[in-house]
């Protein structure tokens, strides 16, 4: 069944095809076109679909909207962006320059009637409404990182983030502005989806905004004889089969501490360390060098590499704990070693002094050998191409994790959340100098703040503990406050039981083999399987548990296609098979990764459950920290 990712594909390949269905036998010569976009339509784009396919399928030349362009007459320029005032504004001005023969535009979300009319006037003026082919509404405002995870922003992230959406002096209209911007993209993912949800969320947060936003934009366009986006006809099915998915929808402060967490897997310690952003991570050409230029100030060369679903090994590895990782490298760079010998070999055989006999009875033998070696060549050269790059990102990680001891972080943390006690007081990890840098300090107390019942007097005590390390303090007004408001909603509950890790024996693979990963130091840790709170509520709700004073209990129900809605949850409502999660204010890799592992777990023979996972922004801790201080600067300075 086609996933969220590969709708999102075909609606953008069939615009490429100037919005004609894409036939199953493409002509071998494509129209050539050009593709001009803003910087929204480049981040929907960018981690889709690659220069060289963009390519295929004719756009010779792909550009800025708001570029110094030339004119190119007889070549239909393809438009993809918002439908910006500025934008617009730019539109007329190339109509006025007759930038172009054929224009088709298109619009990431729908355009308002009057703006159309503004440039239909501006066409008019210009003198090129017959240039103007096609003006379409695409509903695609939202970003596909993976096949079941999407984003809703990345430039300009900060106008949905947690801090936009929690700061104190929000105006009223400026919320309602958030809100509409996240119900427009949910209600993008749901016409791609073809399908109309079930919703559950908590009450009396924004996520209950966006709830009932969404809820009402369904129902009007269900109930809109002459626009409904969800007819679908015989040919089209939605993504899902016979059953509704669920839509949970909930609010950041559900779970404060994943965020902040250190981590232990490939694709989110890329996010946390390397700023892994659009499945890119920008990395120091020689890791090794990476510590000694600190001081030269000298800038060292720097490496874009992609890391998306085109590499097997990210595929195979992005969920796996680090030592994994360096382990699963060094075998595929043995098995490279392999190939690479078996061809040399062949080489020198095939070299052997041309005249005897002998060579030649063993040329006719080695040809076959030597063909099939030659036809492999272009995958051997891109597995070594893909096995380099992997060493590099390991290796940058490595050097993080070692200078930082993030190790050590994250099996604290893991101990703090699971309530099991610790090795020695976090007073004196604290006050280690050799331990981490301020900002990790920062992150390991806020967990154990929040996961713990801390008493005044302990909370001074390691607050000047954190002031004597350099700590910024200014989040803490801010989670004192949380933590007030949230205690009669969290439950006492332990929200991350089951969490923890065990050390398993040094990497024995890594050592007897010379790796070019040097782990002295480093812990082999393992995870141990377990739900993170966004994971529970996910499971209590696909499952319809309620009663038994389940958190869920009070969660409403909304169902856009009821005429009126009742918030009331059906009896004996049999459990969900597919859910998309969406947290308002952020989401990041690990909860995304926990919900992998979860979903993995509850595949049969006869019934195929998916979650997918999105979120208003992706936030890493170093930039979610950055919001709580804003957040707590604020209060400080009322």
């Amino acid at each position: 069944m086609a996933t969220l990712k590969d709708r999102q594909i075909n609606a953008i390949r069939q615009m490429l095809n100037l919005n004609q269905p894409l036939t199953k036998a493409i002509s071998a010569e494509p129209v050539w076109k050009l593709l001009i976009y803003d910087r929204t339509g480049q981040d929907i784009i960018s981690p889709l679909i690659s220069i060289r396919e963009l390519r295929e399928m004719g756009v010779t030349l792909h550009i800025q909207l708001h570029s110094d362009r030339d004119s190119i007459p007889d070549v239909p320029a393809i438009y993809f962006c918002a439908a910006t005032e500025e934008n617009l504004g730019r539109i007329a001005q190339d109509f006025q320059s007759g930038l172009y023969d054929v224009y088709h535009l298109n619009f990431i979300s729908p355009i308002s009637r009057q703006k159309l009319e503004d440039l239909a006037a501006a066409a008019l003026q210009a003198g090129c409404v017959a240039n103007i082919h096609k003006v379409y509404d695409q509903y695609l405002n939202f970003i596909t990182l993976e096949d079941d995870m999407f984003v809703l922003k990345h430039q300009n992230s900060d106008s949905l983030s947690y801090y936009a959406i929690n700061r104190a002096n929000t105006q009223d209209f400026e919320m309602e502005g958030i809100m509409d911007s996240i119900v427009d993209s949910l209600f993008a993912v749901f016409v791609t989806l073809g399908t109309v949800p079930i919703i559950r969320c908590p009450k009396n947060c924004a996520a209950e905004m966006v709830a009932r936003k969404l809820e009402k934009k369904l129902r009007e366009n269900l109930w809109d004889a002459r626009n409904n986006l969800f007819h679908m006809d015989a040919t089209q099915t939605g993504a899902f089969s016979f059953q509704r998915p669920l839509l949970v929808l909930l609010d950041r402060n559900v779970d404060m501490a994943t965020p902040l967490h250190h981590t232990w897997t490939y694709q989110a310690l890329a996010h946390d360390v390397l700023e892994l952003a659009l499945n890119r991570v920008v990395i120091e050409e020689d890791p090794a060098s990476e510590q000694q230029h600190i001081g030269a100030g000298a800038k060292p060369k720097t490496k874009s590499c992609d890391l998306d679903s085109r590499d097997r090994f990210w595929c195979t590895h992005k969920g796996s704990p680090f030592p994994t990782v360096a382990e699963a490298i060094q075998e595929e760079l043995e098995q490279y070693r392999s190939s690479e010998d078996e061809i040399k070999k062949l080489k020198t055989t095939m070299g052997i002094d041309g005249e005897s006999d002998v060579a030649f009875s063993m040329v006719n033998d080695n040809t076959a050998k030597l063909t099939s070696a030659v036809n492999s060549l272009p995958q051997l050269m891109e597995k070594k191409r893909l096995i380099d790059m992997h060493t590099k990102v390991a290796t940058s990680i490595l050097n993080y994790i070692k200078a930082r001891r993030l190790d050590s972080f994250f099996e604290l943390e893991e101990k703090i959340m699971s309530k099991q006690a610790l090795d020695r007081a976090l007073v004196e990890v604290l006050k280690d100098p050799e331990f981490g840098l301020p900002e990790d300090k920062m992150r390991l107390f806020i967990i154990y703040y929040i996961c713990s019942n801390v008493t005044d007097a302990e909370f001074k005590r390691l607050e000047e503990a954190l002031r004597e390390c350099g700590c910024d303090l200014s989040p803490l007004p801010y989670l004192q406050r949380w933590k007030s408001i949230m205690k009669s909603t969290l439950s006492t509950s332990n929200q991350y039981e089951g969490s923890g890790t065990k050390t398993v024996s040094m990497f024995s693979k890594l050592v007897s083999q010379g790796s070019s990963f040097v782990m002295e130091g480093v812990k082999n840790l393992v995870v141990k399987r377990h739900n993170l709170p966004v994971t529970k509520i996910t499971e209590q709700l696909m499952e319809c548990r309620t009663g038994g004073g389940s958190e869920v209990d009070d969660y409403l129900y909304l169902d856009p296609k009821l005429l009126k809605g009742s918030d009331v949850v059906p009896k004996n409502r049999s459990p969900f098979q597919d859910a998309i999660v969406f947290v308002v204010g952020g989401g990041n890799y690990i909860e995304y990764q926990n919900l992998v592992d979860y979903i993995k777990t509850k595949q049969t023979a006869n019934s195929i459950r998916r979650i997918i996972y999105g979120a208003s922004t992706l936030t890493n801790a170093k930039q979610f920290l950055k919001q709580l201080s804003l957040l707590g600067d604020e209060i400080g300075s009322h």
